[in-house]
């Protein structure tokens, strides 16, 4: 029984420790502490470095050089050679070498008070006075020379004046002939339904709608006409106040008669309206009679 005792003993204490010793490592195994597991980072063995092993290079690269630049280059230029020249072998030489004869001056001197005008004759408006002793340049007349056209060296501008009452220092006649043209006013209208009749012995009579104007402005009509006095065509302005104009128009006169009017206010004139001029009165001619047998 001792020796059994013995035997088992040493055997029970030998498990004893075993187990002591087992339960032991199982335990510090089964809790690892936060310090063991920071201390063991996993580092990588073995370092992956990827480096490509072939590369792929194209050994020929292709550049793309135009070696050949095709050049525009004109190298044909026309030129011209043969130059036409003009040169002409005859050359008009002018036998009468025109002359230009300047206009003549004629100086005036006034010798009565007079009106200066804008046409010539007292039909039209006055424009400018003159005086005794004044002095104008005459350059222009009418057909007849009875009027002139003058310069006057006090004024600014030109006007008509009668020329028996001027003293003039040269030919009136060497003058040339002019036509001026009328101040002109949109105040007033021109004269209404104009119409014309002829009469006995040579007379026309004009008539036409009156026109209404302020008594301050009232200059009348005038009526510019063109009538054969004489066998001859002449220019004659006259003034009414109102209608009807008689004139005397007679026949004999290569050109045909005419004639125009105006309405007329102190600052000037309408526009002219035509005068349906009548055909001259031809005798109708007288049949013969037949004396019975």
């Amino acid at each position: 029984m001792r020796r059994w005792f013995v035997i088992v003993l040493p055997l029970s204490l030998l498990l004893l420790a075993v187990g002591f010793s087992s339960g032991f490592l199982w335990a510090n195994n089964a809790a690892p502490t936060a310090t063991h597991m920071v201390s063991q980072t996993p580092l990588p063995s073995q370092t992956s470095t990827r480096e490509p092993t072939a590369t792929t290079a194209p050994t020929s690269t292709p550049t793309s050089t135009r070696t050949h630049t095709p050049t525009i280059t004109n190298t044909s230029t026309i030129t011209l050679t043969s130059t036409i020249t003009l040169t002409p072998s005859i050359t008009p030489t002018p036998s009468n070498t025109p002359t230009i004869t300047p206009t003549p001056v004629v100086r005036a001197r006034v010798l009565e008070q007079a009106n200066c005008r804008y046409g010539p004759g007292t039909a039209y408006l006055y424009e400018w006075g003159l005086f005794p002793g004044n002095r104008v340049t005459i350059i222009g007349r009418n057909q007849e020379a009875t009027w002139v056209y003058v310069d006057p060296w006090n004024y600014l501008d030109f006007c008509w004046v009668n020329a028996s009452l001027l003293d003039a220092d040269g030919d009136i006649h060497s003058v040339p002939q002019v036509r001026t043209l009328l101040p002109a006013t949109e105040f007033y209208y021109p004269p209404q339904n104009v119409r014309a009749s002829r009469l006995a012995g040579g007379e026309v009579m004009i008539n036409w709608n009156d026109v209404w104007m302020s008594l301050d402005d009232d200059r009348g009509f005038l009526i510019e006409a063109w009538l054969c006095v004489g066998g001859q065509l002449r220019f004659t302005p006259l003034q009414y106040w109102d209608p009807p104009a008689v004139v005397i128009d007679e026949p004999g006169c290569l050109e045909p008669s005419s004639a125009r009017i105006y309405t007329a206010e102190k600052h000037g004139y309408t526009r002219w309206v035509a005068i349906p001029w009548p055909p001259y009165n031809t005798p109708s001619p007288t049949p013969e009679r037949t004396l019975p047998r």
